[in-house]
This record gives structure tokens, C-alpha cells and sequence, in this order.
């Protein structure tokens, strides 16, 4: 049977700035992944969903379980690496970068994987089971309803995050293999919060809500009906409009090491932090990231005070200092002509 298409990502309507923010990490994944924040029924899952046709084409090793990159000694896994030092010529495939999800509900072992104890008691052999943070690797992995996970997972995602490894420990074996990922989190504010120690992990966030333009509400209807009428038809329809988004991502991703900023662009960046009392300096360095790869989208090889100040939209609402994510407004733009 043949597997439905997703909602096209071109068809979504307005939500401009979870769109931007999501098309900014499928250029340049070193921005952390984004948190969207909003009601419920305002695309979010769909959006990112909708990212599956828009991923570019990687290299991997094959055969391998974590996807390693056959060119990259220092991001393989422990197989892989052992085998290229043993003169053994990796194959690789090629394939498409995946949305990886991390299902409601899941179990720690399920996310990390499991040690299979009575094999190795048995035979004196490692028996791995890899987990959905295997799969993630140098994927996008996919988080809905994030502000529900159960500490511990959001304990482990933490730790994966922050050191691009999972490490499993059952009693006296440990196994270790890369996990690093482009995080991407949904939630609700209604149903409660994320943890602080979470909610930095994402680079950018963005706040969605239900569109207040009559046209535009008119128009997600009618093209929701049609879908639902005929997804296969209506996916045909923007297929033409994906393939030149698709181009889009990649000519930035093709730009992006040649973009250059000025020592304006980073007195802005460094001015626009201290000016909103921004924590830490991981805000800076997300935000200048951002101004980078904005440019880039336009196809521009230099940085402007614009992509700043945009890019500060993006990186900067959930750093701001004083302000519970319980009543976090996005009114950023009006204190930045302050600065």
C-alpha cells in the first residue's frame, strides 16, 4: 500500500518565523535546533513533519547502525573506526537526512538503547540494541509535546546533546556511540513548561499562534479540505514549489562558509545581549550563527545589522533574563530599537 505524502512544507500559510527558524537549522545544523512554542492546531507538527521532503542527501557508511560519515574519523562510532584503522575501505550509500521521532511515551531503553546482559553473560559477547538516539545521529530528531517528557528522558537528551554521545551502562559494561542530532521540540504552554536546562539546549524559539487574518484562516481551510480530499493530488500540486525550496536550502548551505560579518555585526550582537540582560554566551553566539545563515538564505555573501536584529527574534526569547516562559511575549523588536 502506498504510504500517504505529508502536508507540503510550501503550503503551509503565515507562522513566517517558525517557518525561517526551521529552514535556518536544515542550513546550518551548529545553531541547536528550535523549541516552537503555541496553541494547539497552529501547524507545529505539521511544519516540522513537512521537513522530510526539504532534507538534503548525506553520505553514509553502510551497514552502519548509526549512519556514520564515511569521511569523518572523528565522529565515528567505535566499528567504523576501528575498521578504517585497519586499512579497510569503508562503502558508503547515500541517502536522505531523516525526522527522526521520539515517540509519546517512550521508554528510557527505547531512547537509549539496551545491553542484551544474558548474552554477554553467556557468551562473553557485547550485545548492543540500538535506541532512537542511534537513529538520530546526524539526523533531525523530533520531540512533540517536549514539555511532557519524563525527567529522566529529558535527562539523557541533555547529556546527548551536550556531548554528541550516548553512553548505555547495565552493571559492568558500558557502550558508547555518537549521537549528535539537530533537536527540534513542540509544545503547548498550556500543559506546562519545559525545564529551564532543556529550553537552552534549543538555539532558536518561536512563538506560534492562531492566524487573526480572515483571508489567511480562509485560505488553511480551503487547502487542508483539498488535502484531505486528495493528498496525492495536492502533493503533486506543490511539488514544482518544493523543488525550488529544496534548491533554495541547498544554494545556502553551498554559500554559507563563504558568508563574512564586519566588527559592526558583532558590536550589534554583543550590544543587543547586554541591552536585554541576556544570560550566558551561548545567546551570542547563536545569534551571530543566525545573522550568518539568514544572510545566506538571501544569498548574500556579508552579514547586515538587518540579520541581527532578525536573528535576535529568533535565539534571544527564551534567554531573556526576569522573564517566566509562563508569560514570555515575543516583543523583542520593540526593545531593540531601544538599543
Amino acid at each position: 500500500m502506498q504510504k500517504q505524502p505529508i502536508y507540503p512544507f510550501a503550503a503551509l500559510v503565515g507562522q513566517e518565523n517558525m517557518k525561517l527558524a526551521l529552514k535556518a537549522n536544515l542550513v546550518n545544523p551548529s545553531i541547536g535546533g528550535v523549541l516552537i512554542r503555541g496553541e494547539k492546531g497552529t501547524a507545529k507538527s505539521t511544519a516540522v513533519r513537512a521537513l522530510a521532503e526539504l532534507l538534503p542527501e548525506q553520505e553514509v557508511v553502510t551497514g552502519c547502525a548509526y549512519g556514520c560519515n564515511p569521511h569523518d574519523p572523528k565522529t565515528m562510532c567505535q566499528d567504523c573506526l576501528t575498521r578504517l584503522e585497519k586499512g579497510e575501505k569503508l562503502e558508503a550509500d547515500t541517502r536522505r537526512v531523516r525526522v527522526v521521532e521520539l515517540p509519546v511515551g517512550a521508554t528510557e531503553d527505547r531512547l537509549l538503547g539496551t545491553l542484551d546482559l544474558e548474552t554477554a553473560l553467556k557468551e562473553g559477547q557485547t550485545r548492543f540494541q540500538p535506541g532512537i538516539l542511534a537513529a538520530a545521529n546526524r539526523q533531525l530528531l523530533y520531540v512533540d509535546e517536549v514539555n511532557l517528557l519524563d525527567d529522566h528522558l529529558v535527562d539523557a537528551l541533555l547529556d546527548a546533546a551536550a556531548m554528541g554521545v550516548n553512553t548505555v551502562e547495565r552493571e559492568a559494561m558500558s557502550v558508547s556511540h555518537p549521537a549528535r542530532f539537530t533537536l527540534v521540540g513542540t509544545m503547548n504552554p498550556e500543559e506546562g513548561e519545559l525545564r529551564p536546562q532543556l529550553t537552552d539546549r534549543f538555539g532558536l524559539c518561536v512563538q506560534v499562534r492562531g492566524l487573526t487574518d480572515p483571508n489567511s484562516r480562509q485560505k488553511v481551510i480551503k487547502l487542508r479540505l483539498l488535502y484531505e480530499k486528495d493528498p496525492y493530488e495536492f502533493s503533486r500540486s506543490y511539488e514544482a514549489e518544493g523543488e525550488a525550496l529544496t534548491k533554495e536550502l541547498a544554494r545556502a548551505r553551498d554559500l554559507l562558509p563563504k558568508v563574512e560579518y564586519s566588527q559592526a555585526i558583532i558590536d550589534r550582537v554583543v550590544a543587543i545581549s547586554l541591552a536585554l540582560e541576556v544570560d550566558g554566551h551561548r545567546g551570542d553566539l547563536t545569534m551571530l550563527k543566525t545573522a550568518v545563515t539568514l544572510a545566506a538564505l538571501e544569498q548574500r555573501n556579508q552579514v547586515e545589522l538587518k540579520d541581527v536584529d532578525q536573528a535576535a527574534l529568533l535565539a534571544l526569547p527564551h534567554r531573556l533574563r526576569r522573564r517566566p516562559l509562563a508569560e514570555m511575549e515575543f516583543d523583542i523588536a520593540d526593545r531593540l530599537k531601544r538599543v
